[in-house]
């Protein structure tokens, strides 16, 4: 039995310390001889270096258990970082009131603020731009099967 991002995000989803907490991504390396296991996990509130601590902690005793001592692998545990796309409603509740650039499956793209979260979608206050003229805003609701990418708009104004 190898390692694959399967029984990985099964170890990890049993290892979160808190019930606000969930996994985002699991990767696993190709690496036959050393893979590297990459676990990045969210929580309501944002998760800390203590809770990353303890997920690690948690999987390494796992992978022990069922692959035993000698099993050579590298485990990195963190939040994602605010360029990695949104992709658990979770994670949406958690930027309401901020700015974002949503793909959609048809190809377009559409930048607004995330005026709520829904139990099948996003409310978006669509930022729409006319040469020459002040933006308008036009609320969108958009299904979260229709979303391919979505990315916090970082300001710095």
């Amino acid at each position: 039995m190898a390692l694959t991002a399967k029984n990985i995000r099964e170890m990890a989803q049993a290892g979160l310390p808190d019930t606000d907490l969930f996994i985002v991504d699991v990767s696993v390396s190709d690496s036959p001889a050393r893979p590297k296991i990459t676990v990045l996990a969210d929580g309501e509130q944002g998760i800390t270096i203590d809770q990353c601590a303890t997920i690690s902690r948690r999987i390494n005793k796992q992978i022990e258990e069922q692959f035993g001592p000698d099993m050579s692998y590298v485990l990195e545990v963190s939040s994602p970082g605010v360029d990695f796309p949104l992709t658990q409603p979770q994670q949406f509740k958690r930027h309401t009131g901020r700015s974002l650039k949503v793909k959609l499956q048809d190809g377009t793209e559409k930048t607004g603020k995330l005026e709520e979260v829904t139990e099948t979608g996003l409310n978006l206050m669509e930022e729409v731009k006319q040469k020459g003229k002040k933006a308008t805003y036009v609320p969108v609701q958009i299904p979260f099967g229709d979303i391919v990418k979505a990315n916090v708009v970082i300001s710095f104004k």
